[in-house]
C-alpha cells in the first residue's frame, strides 16, 4: 500500500474514530485531540502495518492505547511521590481552610472522647483512623484479626454513644 491509499484509507476512517474517541473520553475537544494524535501515530508507524490485514483495526488499537497511554501519564503527574520516612508529606491533611470555634471546640471534644477509652480500645481505633489496615494493626499489637475488628467496632460504639450530641 502506497502512503497516499495509506492516507485515504485511515481519513476514510475519520467519523468512526471520532465515535470512538467520543466514547473513551465524553469530551469533544479531548476527542479530538485524540483522533489527532491516533492519525499521528498511525501515520509514523505505517511501515509497522502489514498489507492484507485489518486497517480499520490496527488504528482503533493505536486509539485505545494511546487513550490508556494518555490517562496513565495524566494520573502519574496527579501523583505526589513522597520519599520521607512514614509517607509525612503524603498523610498531612490538605488545606482545612478556616477553623471555626465550632469545629474547633467539636474536634476538642471528639479528641477527649477517644483519649477517654480504654487503652485496648484506644490504641486498635487510632491506628484504624490513621490509615492502618486490619492486618496491620493485628501484627504491630501482636493480636488476632478478629480481635482488632471487634474492638474497633466496640470504639466506634462507644463514641457514638458518648458524642450522640454531634450526630445530629
Amino acid at each position: 500500500m502506497t502512503s497516499n491509499e495509506f492516507s485515504s484509507s485511515i481519513i476514510s476512517l475519520k467519523g468512526n474514530l471520532q465515535k470512538y474517541a467520543m466514547s473513551l473520553t465524553l469530551d469533544r475537544d479531548n476527542a479530538l485531540d485524540l483522533v489527532q494524535d491516533t492519525y499521528l501515530k498511525a501515520i509514523q508507524n505505517q511501515d509497522k502495518f502489514i498489507d492484507e490485514t485489518n486497517l480499520k483495526a490496527w488504528v482503533f488499537t493505536i486509539m485505545k492505547n494511546t487513550f490508556i497511554n494518555n490517562y496513565r501519564r495524566k494520573i502519574r503527574e496527579n501523583t505526589m511521590m513522597d520519599g520521607t520516612q512514614e509517607l509525612y508529606y503524603i498523610n498531612l491533611p490538605s488545606d482545612k481552610g478556616t477553623i471555626s470555634p465550632e469545629s474547633s471546640y467539636a474536634e476538642n471534644e471528639i479528641n477527649k472522647a477517644v483519649n477517654s477509652l480504654e487503652s485496648e480500645y484506644r490504641e486498635p481505633f487510632r491506628m484504624h483512623v490513621e490509615g492502618f489496615k486490619y492486618e496491620e494493626i493485628a501484627d504491630k499489637l501482636d493480636l488476632k484479626l478478629g480481635t482488632v475488628k471487634s474492638r474497633i467496632f466496640f470504639a466506634r460504639q462507644k463514641l457514638m454513644s458518648v458524642l450522640k450530641d454531634y450526630n445530629d
